[in-house]
């Protein structure tokens, strides 16, 4: 089988192998071991190889393509230069292909949601990793790509992988996962103890749709009203300068430490370690680091974005977040007061994500196969 990638997703070449977000490339990684070649359509970049990047373990025949974007006026003109030619190198990818992958929503997504409109007897997938919930807000060229994925008079022969079990959908869309351990990583399933201070983990980017900020004004606000808490954040992004600002401005080096981008066994011993997970997220489609957070204990606070609300059981499995900062201090301080709720929070979350297993995922990606 002859298996195409189309990703909007940056790429490094080191020593003859192409490298993405870790993530992204684990997860790619496992579909490709079930075919025999693979041809990816994506963007390369000429920086370094860091510690959330990882390589493709199968040979990959890569076909790369221009970065597009509409941030500026200047980007969107190259944009419009740069899109047929993106578009004909996705279409003579598709002939080349017997079953096509397709990675949403994105720029070059939505190019290969209109690509694939002309091979209706093509086998495909497509991994809608946003937000799947019909009522969210979200830019028009994210909704195009949803209505194209879920119309079957003109997407044909297509199996639609989105996140949450959402009503009245059409019938190619089908209810999926994403997971980091395997069925051995499983541990014991542990009653959490909760000693002083609090350890709260943030992992994600530092960007603004993460609101790592947010994170650092919740803990400020704690510490006001005596809450005895510590964060540790794990992730890089362009929003440091500003988190180091607020740090120095309001003397939280002894609570707060940037730890910027760490191996996932770095990470995995922060989780074991931790009490709560924090993530005040805008967007998410399935926030897998909630589902690692869960798998070792730690309980999330997380915005009821997407599915979120779902993976914490609406509020049995974690702490669901406002945004007001007040507020979400309130029902944190209500919660920590009552360590058997927090106990019961733990143990639901680790049964939950635990059936949530690499090897679980694996065998869902050989029936779309």
């Amino acid at each position: 089988m002859n298996f195409l990638i189309i990703t909007h997703v940056r790429h490094k070449l080191k020593d003859g192998q192409y490298y993405g977000y870790g993530p992204y490339v684990k997860e790619m990684n496992i579909w490709n071991a079930h075919v025999d070649n693979v041809e990816v359509v994506g963007h390369k970049i000429q920086e370094e190889v860091t510690a959330i990047d990882l390589p493709y373990t199968s040979k990959v025949r890569f076909t790369e393509i221009p970065q597009i974007s509409l941030t500026s006026l200047k980007a969107v003109f190259t944009s419009f230069f740069y899109t047929p030619i993106i578009f004909f190198k996705i279409l003579r990818a598709i002939r080349r292909a017997d079953h096509i992958h397709l990675r949403c929503p994105g720029n070059i997504g939505l190019l290969g949601c209109i690509a694939q409109l002309f091979f209706p007897k093509k086998k495909k997938t497509a991994k809608y990793a946003g937000n799947w919930d019909p009522k969210a807000k979200q830019p028009r060229s994210y909704k195009l790509q949803k209505w194209i994925l879920k119309n079957t008079f003109l997407t044909k022969n297509i199996s639609v992988l989105a996140y949450g079990d959402w009503p009245n959908q059409s019938k190619n869309i089908v209810s999926f996962f994403t997971a980091t351990y395997r069925e051995k990583q499983i541990p014991e399933i542990m009653t959490a103890t909760y000693n002083l201070p609090f350890r709260i983990l943030f992992v994600g980017s530092l960007s603004p749709g993460k609101r790592p900020l947010y994170a650092l004004e919740f803990v400020k606000t704690c510490l006001n009203q005596g809450i005895d808490v510590k964060i540790d954040f794990y992730g890089e992004g362009n929003q440091r300068p500003l988190l180091e600002k607020y740090i120095s401005d309001y003397q939280l080096d002894d609570v707060a430490t940037l730890h910027g981008n760490q191996k996932t066994e770095v990470v995995q011993e922060a989780y074991k370690k931790a009490h709560f997970l924090l993530l005040p997220s805008k967007s998410e489609g399935w926030p897998k680091v909630v589902a690692e957070a869960m798998f070792w204990g730690a309980i999330p606070i997380v915005t009821p974005i997407s599915c979120v609300s779902w993976m914490l059981g609406e509020g049995t499995r974690g702490i669901l977040l406002d945004v007001q900062v007040d507020s979400d201090v309130i029902a944190f301080a209500k919660a920590i007061k009552s360590p058997e709720i927090l106990q019961k929070m733990s143990l639901e979350g680790q049964e939950w994500s635990h059936q949530y297993t690499l090897d679980a995922f694996e065998s869902s990606i050989k029936e779309l196969l």
